[in-house]
């Protein structure tokens, strides 16, 4: 059974430029737009324009006898293309043969030696739930035929600081993956060269290289480039605490003592609090009678205010026959 390994990304992160270090008469292209290859002596790169998905299936195992290397660059358009010529049809049956023809190349692969690998480029598109995914035509391949679930090695291009890699982890909203183990850092240079000699030493192919001659190869593919770290709300809010400036000792103290700047309460209420002072501050408090007021004035001698009776109007005999009677309601 053959290796599928998909390249995924945005146009114009590397996914073409990738192939610069392949020796040019190791691998075939199947280039499916037919453009020009973003790097210096491609016009030496086997080639065959075709957009068709019968004869792509055609093509892949026919040159299988010969290459080891297969590379189908732009996979998407085989599915965008046909949608284009057929955009006049009405109905949904167009968008099942779009989706079984794309789902005929990928299968193919499993009917090749073990040997060859066939490197799938398509460009990637996010759906409803946020993942960036392979992008398809329809919902069929995306709910039914996961593509990249037929495959084990999912990389994906990294544009970060002008510098292109893939990607070789799952990031939580991606499909990326890859075998553990296989690669030496969670991003590595964008080298179909290096990508193709690792996966058959990994696998352990005939004629493949041994670990001890990849090791090599592994430090210069190694990037510095780490997975973004996620933070919840409550480690940034954390965070931003750290980051406040620091009290002074003098400030912390006052906290302590209950002394700060915004704290109007006066000293001899705060000592009384304390515990400190648990008679009343009066420069004469011994002339001050036991049955004081806060004043310093006797109780007996305060000066009190007549309490006010309700007053109440007497009605005559007369208006009190003629005055309407209230029932109250009783509640329910």
């Amino acid at each position: 059974m053959g290796q599928l390994v998909y390249i995924l990304g945005r146009s114009g992160t590397g996914k073409s430029y990738s192939m610069r270090n392949l020796d040019k008469g190791s691998f075939v292209l199947i280039n499916v737009q037919g453009k020009i290859l973003p790097f210096k002596g491609s016009g030496k790169v086997i080639s065959v324009n075709c957009d068709d998905s019968a004869d792509i299936v055609t093509y892949i195992k026919s040159y299988s006898k010969q290459f080891k290397i297969i590379v189908v660059d732009d996979f998407q358009y085989v599915m965008a293309n046909e949608f284009m010529r057929r955009a006049m049809e009405r109905g949904y049956d167009k968008f099942t043969e779009i989706a079984r023809h794309a789902w005929d190349i990928a299968e193919c692969v499993r009917s090749l030696p073990k040997e060859v690998i066939v490197y799938v480029m398509c460009h990637t598109d996010t759906d409803a739930d946020g993942i960036e995914r392979l992008k398809t035509i329809g919902k069929l391949l995306d709910e039914k035929i996961v593509l990249e679930g037929m495959s084990t090695i999912v990389l994906k291009t990294n544009v970060s600081d002008g510098k292109y890699c893939f990607i070789t982890q799952n990031n939580g909203k991606d499909t990326t993956k890859s075998p553990a183990g296989m690669f030496p850092s969670y991003a590595i240079d964008n080298d179909l060269k290096y990508v193709d000699d690792k996966i058959r030493s990994y696998y352990e192919f005939d004629g493949a290289k041994s670990e001890e001659e990849m090791a090599e190869e592994d430090d210069a593919a190694k990037t510095d480039i780490q997975p973004e770290e996620k933070r919840s709300r409550r480690s940034r809010r954390g965070k931003e605490e750290e980051e406040k400036p620091s009290k002074t000792p003098e400030e912390e103290k006052k906290e302590e003592s209950g002394e700060t700047a915004k704290s109007k309460e006066p000293e001899t209420r705060r000592r009384r609090r304390r515990g400190e002072i648990t008679e009343p501050q009066n420069d004469n408090f011994m002339d001050i009678p036991e049955d004081a007021g806060e004043d310093g004035v006797p109780f007996d001698e305060l000066e009190r205010k007549p309490r006010k009776e309700p007053v109440t109007e007497t009605a005559s005999s007369e208006e009190e026959n003629d005055a309407p009677v209230r029932r109250r309601r009783r509640r329910v």
